[in-house]
């Protein structure tokens, strides 16, 4: 029996995840033609067509779908065994991270974690993004090398997770708000006008399942996708935006925030990245530098006296 082509691995890894022959031999650097005998090949190497026509695009067959995994694995482990092992040299070392970043995170914690990066890797740069969605593909496929943000069931079971920080919610209006005087309580609160914030465009969230309980429901007049755009509604309007403390620190400036006169839901924000790059030691200095950057960014004086500032 001859010897498969072992090359064929990484064009069929390629394929199975990209699901295009155009994009996968874009991103393998081949013609489309050369990437279609590829295909061939692999074909007639599996016994199976892989990839069928289903109007414009390609599907996977079953066994493509049972295949992808243990071929994704497969050629990471082989990229590892061929990787040289040496030693980190943060001052050599010349990379760019993409870091997936939720709202206020770059706000809060992206100067401290620039000045560190700055200071031990002057050749490093960092590529934030926002996350429209939750997905686990970009750190999959290496697009993205790191993420901040809640775990949610929507999060790859695959992915490595490390707790950043815990945050609650608090309620933000503008200064001179009716709510900014007079005792706060969960009637007066849920009487006003809301803006909700929701990635995935729902119209209730976490505050509304805690109101529920005490048989009150607020009033959702706008929907938005971030904690920015949520703050800069309320600053020239009478809305109330229900934010993270600690994740809208510096976006809050000039704004009045206050306890919530209910049990405020908490929540966690963690480090998440893909096992193909966990031993990576630029990869593993990194996420050092993430979490130290978020602990001296909460140790801070001017953070200190906003959180002090939040009345209750």
């Amino acid at each position: 029996m001859s010897m498969p082509d072992l090359n064929l691995l990484i064009t069929l890894d390629v394929l199975l995840a990209e699901g295009s022959v155009a994009r996968a031999a874009q991103r393998l650097r081949l013609s489309p033609s050369a990437m279609s005998r590829a295909l061939a090949r692999l074909r007639e190497t599996t016994g199976d067509p892989l990839l069928v026509r289903a109007g414009r695009g390609l599907v996977p067959t079953p066994r493509a779908t049972e295949l992808r995994e243990r071929v994704a694995q497969l050629v990471q482990d082989a990229e590892a065994v061929l990787r040289p092992a040496a030693r980190l040299n943060l001052k050599q070392l010349v990379r760019t991270f993409t870091l997936r970043t939720s709202d206020g995170f770059v706000e809060n914690f992206g100067a401290a974690l620039i000045e560190q990066i700055g200071r031990e890797a002057p050749g490093v740069r960092l590529r934030f993004v926002q996350k429209p969605q939750q997905e686990s593909a970009s750190l999959r496929d290496g697009s993205v090398d790191l993420e901040t943000g809640v775990i949610t069931d929507s999060s790859g079971p695959e992915l490595r997770t490390q707790a950043l920080f815990h945050d609650r919610f608090i309620g933000v209006v503008r200064i001179g708000h009716p709510l900014a005087e007079n005792t706060m309580t969960a009637a007066r609160f849920a009487a006003g006008r809301h803006v909700l914030v929701s990635r995935r465009g729902l119209d209730t969230g976490l505050i509304d399942q805690a109101l529920a309980p005490l048989g009150l429901e607020r009033e959702i007049v706008s929907i938005v996708d971030g904690f920015a755009a949520a703050l800069a509604l309320i600053r020239g309007s009478n809305l109330i935006a229900s934010v993270p403390e600690r994740h809208t620190g510096n976006l809050r400036a000039d704004l009045h925030s206050f306890a919530l006169p209910f049990a405020a839901p908490e929540i966690t924000v963690s480090l998440l990245w893909h096992p193909r790059v966990d031993a990576d030691p630029a990869h593993r200095w990194l996420r050092t530098c993430v979490r130290a950057a978020c602990a001296e960014a909460a140790a801070a004086p001017d953070f200190r006296a906003q959180v002090s500032g939040v009345r209750y």
